[in-house]
């Protein structure tokens, strides 16, 4: 289903401020200095809830990080609102999922330059 132009506005308003949010209170909301990313935000057509996707470079406990994401997403939330609570007139619902393409998209290079394949004979 195709997104509509306010759903693709909010997207990338939530987008720009969540990651300004991780950028300045990463520190405090993961009690670490692992390194967030939003890749990519879904709005619902209400604009009611959010699909909020994160990458995590470099780390290697991306579980335990979307844990204490999803066990403080209330202050998230809270955060948010402080910074867009003037544009918009409900601060969604955040749902936050791990995205993991670039995990995967380095997994089938590794596997792709593995591959032994021969050179074909040119005529």
């Amino acid at each position: 289903m195709k997104e509509s132009k306010r759903q693709r506005q909010s997207s990338s308003l939530l987008q720009k401020e969540l990651s300004e949010i991780f950028q300045r209170n990463g520190s405090s909301i993961l009690g670490t200095t692992d390194f967030v990313t939003v890749s990519r935000v879904q709005v619902s057509p209400d604009l009611g809830v959010a699909k909020i996707y994160l990458s995590f470079m470099l780390s290697k406990r991306k579980e335990q990080l979307m844990d204490t994401i999803q066990f403080r997403k209330g202050e998230i939330r809270r955060l948010l609102g402080n910074r867009i609570g003037k544009v918009v007139r409900v601060v969604p619902e955040l749902n936050f999922f791990l995205d993991d393409s670039a995990d995967y998209a380095a997994r089938m290079d590794k596997i792709i330059s593995e591959l032994d394949i021969p050179p074909s004979e040119e005529e």
